[in-house]
């Protein structure tokens, strides 16, 4: 199952997909019921190296952070509440990981 899939088989509507800017790109925009979601998605052949989530640093955070407040001043949703979410594939094995991070700002 790719990440798509799995987030409409766990009830999630894509609003978006590849959002893209000067600032890099959201990969998948949804909504989970009434909050709105920014999904970055990894993956990994295996788990030798690792787990896909661990491929979302620090930075990759930051910047998708930024990206997803051009989103919000591009396309001014409506929304109560959003968060970021991570759907990390590893080894074919797929997981959404729910409020992956919070914006500090």
């Amino acid at each position: 199952m790719d990440a798509t899939g799995a987030l409409l088989a766990a009830g999630y509507r894509i609003v978006e997909r590849n959002f893209a800017c000067k600032a890099g790109e959201l990969d998948i925009v949804a909504r989970d019921a009434d909050v709105l979601v920014f999904i970055e998605v990894r993956s990994r052949r295996d788990g030798e190296h690792g787990h896909a989530a661990e491929m979302v640093s620090a930075a990759k955070r930051a910047q998708v952070t930024r990206v997803a407040r051009i989103y919000l001043l591009a396309r001014e949703p409506v929304f109560d509440e959003c968060r970021f979410d991570v759907v990390a594939i590893t080894g074919g094995v797929v997981e959404i990981i729910k409020d992956a991070w919070r914006s500090t700002s």
